[in-house]
């Protein structure tokens, strides 16, 4: 496909599409487990808990390993990184089910020799395939600029996780679009954050969200795999 903003924007759209199926819709990444407890329960708590959600774990671990990508970080590390740091078990399994479904996506889609390379070390076993990482390398390879990266990808998890939290709490279908927009200033101030962090930084994700996270594979009711 020939390489133009405009080409580059339509392939952005279509990999931060809701209609991807990379399996989005069954993840709450934790805020089920709120639920449970009755401290998320409306558009407003909603909103705090995304708003943390935000700021910490898709800042400093999604985010930053985009931006990792983007630097030539080597992929096998990264990757091993940030399996190492998504300490509860269901996100570590979201992320890389997810990943698996992006990479394959992007081989029919979007095939380049990069992205070829990192499905080379997922199936010999080398790596384990994340969601962020296959993005990047994806967007990469496309010539997305990183701050367009960024941005796309912090959004369209913004819009998932809003969209499974209309059905799920339940809410509006205009509280769920008032979320989003809400959500902008926050994805700016992501994307501007993640490229001011350092090594040291990755993974540096409130215990809060964690426990929450681990709290979910012991629920008894649930409607998300995470």
């Amino acid at each position: 496909m020939p390489n133009t903003p405009t080409s580059r924007r339509l392939a952005l759209q279509q990999l931060t599409d809701s209609a991807l199926p990379t399996g989005a819709f069954a993840h709450s990444f934790g805020f089920e487990s709120y639920m449970e407890r009755g401290l998320v329960h409306d558009e407003a708590s909603f909103g705090t808990w995304l708003a943390a959600f935000l700021g910490q774990q898709l800042t400093y671990s999604d985010a930053l390993a985009i931006r990792f990508v983007y630097d030539g970080a080597p992929l096998a590390e990264l990757d091993e990184q940030l399996s190492a740091q998504l300490l509860p078990r269901q996100v570590r399994e979201a992320s890389i089910k997810m990943g698996g479904r992006l990479l394959g996506i992007g081989a029919e889609v979007f095939p380049s020799p990069e992205l070829e390379a990192y499905r080379a070390l997922v199936t010999t076993g080398r790596a384990a395939g994340h969601q962020p990482l296959a993005f990047a390398v994806v967007a990469r390879s496309l010539g997305v600029p990183l701050e367009e990266a960024l941005a796309a990808y912090l959004f369209a998890a913004v819009t998932s996780l809003t969209q499974n939290a209309v059905r799920a709490i339940p809410l509006g279908q205009n509280a769920g679009q008032r979320l989003l927009r809400a959500a902008h200033d926050g994805v700016a101030a992501a994307v501007e954050r993640a490229g001011t962090l350092t090594p040291d930084d990755f993974g540096a994700i409130s215990p809060g969200l964690e426990i929450s996270q681990m709290r979910h594979e012991k629920q008894r009711a649930r409607m998300f795999m995470s």
